[in-house]
């Protein structure tokens, strides 16, 4: 099942793509794709409505987030290890933990907007995953039980703001629409093996990053387990799990977004996105 929002932005419905592509209405059903709709039990029971007898949405209607702003919206540095190389890190010997700000968070194809004072805004093709069932210290072999769905997250950075001066990475990632998701959430029983999925990204339609999720150094299932010894993950929240080779960092000479370019990226099975980089507000 491929669960969507649609809508303008702050006022957007639940609804699920049919067979055909066709995006269906379903605010008649439920209010909001929040924790209750991500158990288990209630995905099941929205699997058994037949898409038919929803409404339809038209064609082009503006896609959110799949999930609303969650609690946490985690994120997997150097998940790669040919991309930690690429950027002259060494490969980490346990994963690599930072956040994004909630706020960071819009949609698929919504413009991605340079922040103020940005020189080095580059781009991060990325696996996510929905928590369906919260919880901490989850044991590794019932981890991928906690996932309601996966996604795909363009973890949009500023280099500058991530890299230089005191260094944190929370910074260069969490400005507004640096954090595009979507265009939809498929349900777990849908993606067999969360570690065979490929990976691409094109600025200006030049291929810029090629990858699988099986070059994961930790893949999703040690992911939870190891997030959650940390922090208590509550259904809802957003992990993404770190990028291939190929950001613009990583290329000699290095490459950085500007005005104007166009990112289109897409995993297997979770759809595509595409984004315009545009200036910042006055």
């Amino acid at each position: 099942m491929k669960l969507v929002r649609f809508g303008a932005s702050g006022k957007e419905k639940p609804g699920l793509v049919d067979e055909d592509g066709t995006i269906r209405d379903l605010s008649g059903i439920i209010q909001a794709i929040d924790a209750d709709v991500l158990s288990d039990r209630a995905l099941a029971r929205l699997a058994k409505i037949k898409p038919s007898s929803l409404p339809a949405v038209p064609a082009r209607t503006r896609l959110g987030s799949p999930v609303p702003m969650p609690y946490n919206f985690i994120a997997v540095g150097m998940n790669y290890a040919d991309h930690a190389a690429e950027t002259g890190m060494p490969t980490p010997k346990e994963p690599i933990l930072f956040t994004k700000s909630p706020g960071s968070l819009c949609g698929p194809n919504d413009d991605v907007r340079i922040p103020k004072g940005s020189r080095k805004l580059d781009w991060e093709v990325e696996l996510a995953f929905v928590i369906g069932k919260g919880g901490d210290h989850i044991p590794r072999k019932t981890a991928l039980d906690h996932i309601a769905g996966y996604m795909i997250c363009n973890d949009v950075s500023e280099r500058a703001f991530q890299m230089e001066g005191t260094g944190q990475w929370l910074k260069g990632k969490s400005a507004p629409t640096l954090g595009p998701c979507g265009p939809w959430l498929v349900t777990r029983d849908e993606i067999a093996n969360p570690q065979k999925l490929g990976l691409w990204l094109d600025v200006d339609g030049k291929r810029m990053q090629t990858g699988s999720t099986a070059n994961m150094i930790f893949p999703v299932r040690d992911l939870v387990a190891y997030v959650s010894r940390f922090l208590t993950l509550l259904p809802g929240d957003i992990v993404t799990t770190g990028t291939p080779p190929g950001v613009g960092m990583g290329r000699n000479p290095k490459v950085f977004l500007k005005a104007g370019n166009v990112m289109t990226l897409g995993i297997d099975g979770l759809g595509a996105q595409r984004q315009k980089v545009v200036r910042p507000r006055a």
